[in-house]
């Protein structure tokens, strides 16, 4: 994500979500929690236009999306998006899908990890936000739902058919996207589906406290690593090799290799740049 910026100026001002800035990390919240934070048109534009900004700042070493009340996201509003959506034409319909999907390509391509906190159910366009992300934090009551089919449509919406099968197999990514039946909390950490299985109503506090070790940690070397898990995902052994090596010499030259250099020799613990 590139730091140069045209005239929009930077906005506090996100009407859709709740959003903190301390010391590294950012944490979203989703805050709709009488309609399970049911996603809207202006929370898809939002999620895409916080996360574009937060990656050109570069003041953000870790972010944490979390959903406020009862469950992470119940996917999209039945009555703001899925009735608005019957009075399109096509090519309304694509703007909108298309939006959808940079939301997760926002996700992906920003250079700090994204930890989601899932409690509650991750429904529909939920689920997909929580694959998205680089880490899966949840409590045992927690259940992921790719509804997609259910309501007539393909299951591989915003990319799902692209990152499930990478994250929990191609079998399994098919029986959840076809059939769109929930999966609890057990079965999702078994498939690999979760990153982390905390004690009930612990994963708010788990995924912040995953996002403070990340914050505190080497920022450049996470985003590099972020950075070459989704372009190599598609890439041939030879081309993977090749980026890995000039990956690895641009950070040899950086100072956070020095400083673990310097902190191994002196015995004491790095204090990291992110440089």
């Amino acid at each position: 994500m590139s730091p140069f910026t045209g005239s929009a100026a930077r906005t506090s001002d996100w009407r859709h979500l709740r959003v903190d800035l301390t010391d590294g990390v950012a944490t979203v919240t989703l805050a709709r929690p009488e309609k399970l934070n049911a996603l809207t048109f202006g929370a898809y534009a939002d999620l895409r236009d916080l996360l574009a900004e937060l990656s050109r700042e570069r003041s953000v070493r870790a972010l944490v999306l979390a959903g406020e009340g009862r469950g992470f996201c119940s996917g999209g509003d039945v009555d703001e998006i899925i009735g608005a959506t019957l009075a399109m034409d096509t090519a309304q319909l694509l703007d909108f899908n298309r939006m959808t999907g940079q939301v997760v390509r926002a996700v992906r391509e920003c250079p700090f990890p994204v930890i989601a906190a899932v409690h509650g159910v991750a429904a529909g366009a939920g689920a997909v936000l929580a694959l998205a992300a680089d880490f899966r934090v949840a409590d045992p009551l927690a259940r992921f739902a790719f509804l997609f089919t259910r309501v007539g449509l393909s299951g591989g919406d915003m990319g799902a058919a692209y990152l499930l099968p990478r994250v929990v197999g191609l079998g399994h990514a098919t029986r959840l996207l076809m059939l769109g039946e929930p999966v609890r909390a057990p079965e999702a950490e078994r498939i690999g589906l979760i990153s982390e299985l905390t004690e009930e109503g612990g994963a708010d506090e788990a995924a912040a406290r995953l996002a403070r070790r990340l914050a505190d940690g080497p920022a450049l070397a996470y985003a590099q690593t972020k950075a070459l898990l989704t372009a190599e995902l598609d890439m041939p052994l030879a081309a993977s090799v090749e980026l890995d090596a000039s990956t690895q010499a641009l950070l040899m030259n950086g100072e956070d290799y020095r400083e673990f250099h310097a902190a191994f020799t002196e015995k004491r613990p790095p204090k990291w740049q992110g440089r």
